[in-house]
């Protein structure tokens, strides 16, 4: 009597591994990407809609007189000196100067204003409280178009300071509606316990303010101080009617106006110009988008 035995057999191996294995491996990670770009599909489209124009302007920017004429996206020649050109430009200095002194100044003075206001209307009671939150709600919502005149007649006439920005500069000194609001609302969110425990400890609404509720507060601020300086930064309406007589006092928002009227054939020194207008505030909101962010959705008070 004779007994089989069964034969085994053997899969093939290959030198680095079963290849089932590594099959399964690439299709997951197949998957896992293809799954990643369905889900940032709009983030992805999103960003390519905000960076192409950044990037068709940088282009733009080193192409030479010649090519940025042309429907060239690629520059033959990589012209650097066009951004000394722009720079070396006659006024472009002063433009920078005037730009920097008009929003920092103005950032500075819209934050010492308005956070004193914007703490009383959130922690003090005190009749027509609530009267005085919606003068400054309905504040945000008139179009300074409506009151330009009478103010322009108010600093041509009575001031005489047109021709110079201190009629945008001495305003903000006076708070703003939209920098009120905003920090009213943050302030609010800060537990009543911490300010009554340092009144109980002998400090008054002013050091309360300073020592207690300025340092709670900093995204709101940090928030407010940038959306002022990038409004002043920004800012054309209010230069062209003030500052468009005198040439010494322009901003770069304005001057950048009158300098692509001046170089309207070479856009590439107008794109360079652009790039070196808008690269400050770019720059800024990356160093600081993560307190921005934080003050504009008014996360409340970590502790």
């Amino acid at each position: 009597m004779t007994t089989s035995t069964p034969t085994l057999t053997k899969s093939p191996t290959t030198p680095g591994g079963p290849a089932p294995a590594g099959a399964a491996l690439r299709a997951a990670r197949r998957r896992a990407a293809l799954t990643w770009v369905a889900v940032h599909a709009l983030g992805i489209a999103a960003a390519l809609f905000f960076i192409l124009p950044f990037v068709f302007a940088f282009l733009t920017s080193v192409m030479t007189d010649s090519q940025a004429l042309t429907t060239s996206y690629w520059p033959v020649s990589w012209q650097w000196g066009n951004y000394t050109k722009v720079w070396e430009a006659p006024g472009f200095l002063t433009w920078w100067r005037n730009t920097l002194v008009y929003a920092g100044a103005g950032t500075l003075l819209t934050v010492v204003s308005s956070l004193p206001v914007a703490y009383a209307l959130a922690k003090f009671r005190f009749r027509g409280r609530k009267l005085a939150l919606m003068a400054v709600i309905s504040m945000m919502m008139l179009p300074p178009q409506v009151t330009i005149i009478p103010m322009y007649l108010f600093w041509a006439k009575q001031m005489h300071l047109t021709g110079t920005l201190w009629p945008l500069i001495i305003p903000l000194a006076f708070g703003d509606a939209f920098s009120i609001f905003l920090l009213r609302q943050f302030l609010t969110t800060i537990p009543k316990e911490y300010i009554e425990a340092a009144r109980i400890d002998g400090c008054g609404d002013l050091r309360t303010l300073l020592r207690v509720v300025l340092p709670m507060a900093k995204p709101a601020i940090a928030a407010v101080a940038l959306f002022q300086f990038f409004y002043c930064w920004n800012d054309y309406f209010g230069p062209q009617i003030y500052a468009s007589e005198n040439h010494a006092a322009w901003t770069l928002s304005y001057g950048l106006e009158s300098f692509k009227g001046a170089h309207h054939t070479n856009w590439n020194l107008t794109m360079a110009a652009t790039l070196l207008v808008m690269a400050p505030v770019i720059v800024l909101f990356f160093f600081a988008q993560k307190a921005f962010i934080e003050g504009v959705t008014l996360t409340g008070v970590k502790g």
